[in-house]
């Protein structure tokens, strides 16, 4: 890998291995990530994924292995420093804080970047406006819906201001018009030099946004590549898609 590549790439992610008491849920994965644009992580429940998600967020720590962000080894970090650094993530689970406001909820990610109360406030509302909530400012998160929630995850995570965003399946629970909306949104997002890094299931919304994606399959990696590269692998097909898959 030459100088010029490394210098592109805004997250590495050097030979990661993570085991659960007898499990072992990511071994000796590797890959990276260049800055701008929209990359995906695919596989079946299980595959690792959201460990990995844990690992590059600071949740949790890797047995072995290297994250680097921005050529800076940040392993191991905790969540609120790499938050600060530039890496923001939603959950595969949106879960608002039942008794806060969605300009509450927005306003806390707003304060990490903005400290004076006005200016903050005044993002927030922005931000509430570009995510579809304009109408549910005072609407407390115990009252959301699930389509509400999610818009909400995403904003929360965007209000933070990373450079990465780390994305667990957005679109996990929408109907088809709804995840058509969320790919919008994540292309406008990826256009302000925002770096996206998604996990997914809805395998429309990966092939309509993502330039590469990364395959696991019981915590290995056993592709990399473009979406339509990815969707013709034997071993994906037979590991994930199965062989009446069809891309979109």
């Amino acid at each position: 890998m030459g100088t010029a590549e490394l210098m592109s790439d805004l997250l590495q992610i050097e030979r990661i291995g993570k085991r659960f008491r007898g499990l072992k849920a990511l071994d000796d994965v590797s890959f990276s990530v260049e800055e701008g644009g929209i990359f995906g992580i695919i596989g079946a429940n299980g595959a690792g994924k959201t460990t990995l998600f844990n690992i590059i967020s600071g949740a949790i720590k890797p047995d072995v292995g290297i994250v680097r962000f921005a050529g800076v080894d940040v392993t191991g970090r905790a969540p609120s420093r790499l938050c600060i650094a530039g890496i923001g993530r939603t959950f595969q689970i949106a879960r608002p804080f039942p008794d806060l406001t969605v300009l509450e909820t927005i306003r806390v990610a707003v304060l990490c970047r903005v400290h004076a109360m006005r200016a903050a406030t005044e993002r927030a509302v922005a931000i509430a406006h570009r995510f579809g909530l304009a109408q549910k400012l005072d609407r407390r998160g115990r009252h959301l819906n699930v389509l509400e929630r999610k818009r909400l995850e995403l904003a929360r995570a965007y209000a933070t201001g990373p450079r990465l965003l780390l994305l667990d399946e957005v679109a996990a629970g929408l109907r088809p018009s709804e995840v058509d909306v969320f790919v919008d949104i994540v292309r406008a997002v990826a256009s302000e030099n925002i770096t996206v890094l998604m996990i997914e299931h809805v395998l429309a919304a990966v092939f309509a946004l993502a330039r590469r994606v990364v395959v696991l399959d019981q915590g290995k990696t056993i592709a990399d590549g473009t979406p339509q590269a990815v969707a013709a692998d034997p071993k994906v097909v037979e590991a994930y898609l199965g062989a009446g898959y069809a891309a979109p």
